[in-house]
């Protein structure tokens, strides 16, 4: 592993956000609550999404050119706000960065296993995630005796990205897709796609409120906090405005951000990355 350059770690410097499409921005809405002093630049690959049917080396190759267009801002710290994509390439990126690297999976499976009573966690991602089998190996890595029930729910992403995750069609589908995890015993389910945290209410009705969801990238921004600490590089006060890019409709992407960041403005720009 390459060691950290802590030259580069100027506290001024803004996090970078990646992710396949606006998921991301659910990481990004707990950053503003949390980490208020910090810039952001966050990018979504939405020409190219959805990253979930794609061979793992393909994803890996989509990653590493969303890190080079990050890395030219410059950034200090690096965030993977895609499961998908933390599954299939972080441990590739933190032993070749000399900035941190942190992913969605790790903090989410944490905070799964401190939440669940009954020792049965469910997991819902993309297929690609559920694949990588990553929550799976991450949680019984940590305590081998908790059971995980992953399913794959292919449909969430394009509802969410063609913005109609409020939508009555999204609240049938969703509760189509639960079936198999209904009467598992489940007490906690891991959101495992950083896009579901905005099918949340739908997912909570088809659940049950005995069920406890886990917003993995709620819990990601509580580790970015723990390393902009460990390295001293927490900005000391905002400086300079958020910068959005997508690779695809700044038009969709922009209408989907304001509504769930609840932000008037926001500085969105369309970049072709390769």
């Amino acid at each position: 592993m390459v060691e950290i350059d802590r030259s580069r770690l100027d506290p001024q410097l803004p996090i970078g956000l990646m992710d396949s499409g606006v998921g991301g921005l659910t990481v990004v809405k707990q950053a503003l609550r949390q980490l208020p002093n910090e810039t952001i630049r966050f990018i979504g690959d939405q020409a190219r999404l959805p990253y979930g049917p794609r061979p793992a080396s393909q994803v890996r190759a989509f990653t590493w050119q969303m890190v080079h267009f990050l890395e030219a801002q410059p950034i200090k710290l690096l965030v993977i706000a895609c499961n998908t994509a933390t599954a299939a390439a972080l441990p590739d990126l933190q032993a070749a960065l000399t900035i941190p690297v942190i992913g969605v999976i790790k903090p989410g499976a944490k905070a799964a296993i401190q939440a669940t009573k009954t020792g049965h966690i469910g997991v819902i991602a993309t297929e690609g995630t559920v694949r990588a089998d990553s929550y799976a190996k991450t949680i019984h890595a940590q305590n081998k005796h908790l059971k995980v029930t992953s399913l794959a729910c292919p449909k969430f992403v394009p509802l969410v990205e063609s913005n109609e995750y409020q939508a009555p069609i999204a609240k049938k589908i969703v509760a189509e897709t639960l079936q198999p995890l209904l009467n598992q015993r489940i007490d906690t389910l891991v959101l495992g796609c950083t896009h579901y945290p905005l099918l949340a209410p739908f997912i909570q009705n088809v659940m049950g409120d005995q069920v406890t969801l886990i917003n993995s990238g709620a819990e990601t921004i509580n580790g970015v906090a723990q390393l902009l600490d460990v390295y001293q590089m927490a900005a000391p006060q905002k400086v300079g405005e958020d910068r959005y890019f997508t690779t695809g409709s700044p038009v969709m992407f922009k209408t989907i951000a304001q509504s769930w960041l609840e932000l008037a403005g926001m500085d969105v720009s369309k970049v072709v990355i390769d």
